[in-house]
């Protein structure tokens, strides 16, 4: 029977009947595909955008999304502000003054040497939380009153057996004493322990942190704050000094905290990328840079290390226009001297935005994984012109 024949002959009810379901079911498909398309649009408008390349610091987004680059320090601002939003989606976010408290120092131990007092003493950088630290003072500086010395931020490399005791020349390992060699030479320096190494083992999850780096980060800045409350310290300006973890440390630092005036690297950074040639073992849970007093949500970026959204291309970058010296020996085991030449060469045309591409210098001596003399001599004369110069 042909079709039109049998339509005609249906009840009028049943084919109304037929009609009502159809449109009804046209109605729930269009139904269906607004809401898909609308939760498409929802999601891409939280998802965030692609990182800007890490080896193009001028380049920013607008209000809008649209990638420009920067020709004013103004613009430039914009993709700092970016990089330290980069930061705190791995580090976590930075405390304000909510978590500030009285800084109740107490002195431990005092001992004299021929040219400076060392303290070791403790800190409240959080409630709840005493961080360790050395102060060594020279006796010039003590003995006069009214003067008022440079200081400067002194942080250990990886140690766990006496930690900051390292940089005050308690260890025994050659070319790491810097605090102390910096303090001979008139400057007050203050050397903190690094969360979770040595005697110092805050409990990081129940104080709320949800990395290492972050928490040493706020120790050193709370080690400023109490740097800036002693008589005998001139607070305008401080420097930072480190080597391997120290020298990783005193960058993230300073990019958080812009007292610190001169920033000083040894051996501490080459790009994620270039990490022990981008081996996955060394971005496991609690290996490298996943450990938990680094950085443990780096571990979710293994197999696509590009996608971390800060490297130190762009921290290096957030230090302009101030004073930055990078130690990187041809022979380090640790950090690729090649990958350290790239993040100089990448971040030196945002100095040069500040009209300063001279504030940043490299030096890669024939060395290993080592912070030379020669080197440190260097760093302490441009922390004195710096510090003692004010520029």
């Amino acid at each position: 029977m042909p079709s039109g024949t049998q339509d005609r002959l249906m009840p009028a009810g049943m084919h109304l009947h037929g009609h009502r379901r159809r449109r009804k079911r046209a109605l729930a498909a269009l139904l269906l595909a607004a809401t898909l398309a609308a939760g498409l649009a929802v999601a891409q408008e939280q998802s965030p955008p692609a990182r800007l390349p890490r080896d193009r610091l001028l380049l920013y987004r607008t209000d809008t999304g649209e990638v420009r680059e920067a020709k004013t320090v103004a613009e430039w601002q914009r993709r700092r502000a970016e990089i330290l939003r980069g930061m705190e989606a791995v580090m976590g976010r930075l405390p304000g003054p909510e978590r500030r408290c009285p800084l109740e120092v107490q002195v431990e131990e005092e001992v004299e040497t021929p040219k400076y007092v060392r303290r070791r003493i403790t800190y409240q950088s959080e409630p709840g939380c005493r961080v360790p630290a050395y102060l060594l003072i020279p006796k010039a500086v003590l003995a006069d009153k009214g003067r008022r010395a440079p200081a400067v931020l002194c942080l250990h490399p990886t140690d766990n057996a006496i930690g900051h005791g390292v940089v005050v020349g308690l260890g025994g390992k050659p070319n790491r004493a810097y605090a102390a060699e910096l303090a001979e030479r008139g400057f007050v320096t203050l050397a903190p322990n690094y969360p979770l190494l040595a005697r110092y083992q805050p409990d990081l999850r129940q104080l709320g942190w949800d990395s290492g780096t972050l928490k040493a980060v706020w120790d050193n800045i709370r080690g400023l704050d109490y740097l800036q409350s002693l008589p005998f310290v001139d607070g305008r300006a401080f420097a930072a000094i480190g080597h391997s973890l120290g020298g990783h440390n005193s960058v993230f630092t300073a990019v958080f905290d812009d007292r610190l005036r001169v920033v000083v690297s040894s051996c501490g950074l080459d790009s994620f990328l270039d990490y022990y040639n981008g081996d996955e073992k060394n971005w496991q849970p609690e290996r490298g840079w996943c450990q938990t007093r680094y950085m443990p949500k780096l571990a979710a970026y293994r197999g696509r290390l590009q996608d971390i959204p800060f490297d130190f291309h762009e921290l290096i970058a957030a230090l302009a226009p101030r004073h930055v010296l990078i130690v990187a020996p041809q022979r380090d085991s640790n950090f690729r001297v090649d990958s350290v030449r790239r993040i100089v060469a990448a971040a030196r045309p945002v100095f040069a935005l500040y009209g300063h591409p001279d504030r940043l210098q490299a030096d890669y001596p024939d060395a290993g994984h080592d912070f030379p003399d020669a080197q440190r001599e260097m760093a302490y004369r441009r922390i004195a012109e710096v510090l003692q110069g004010h520029r």
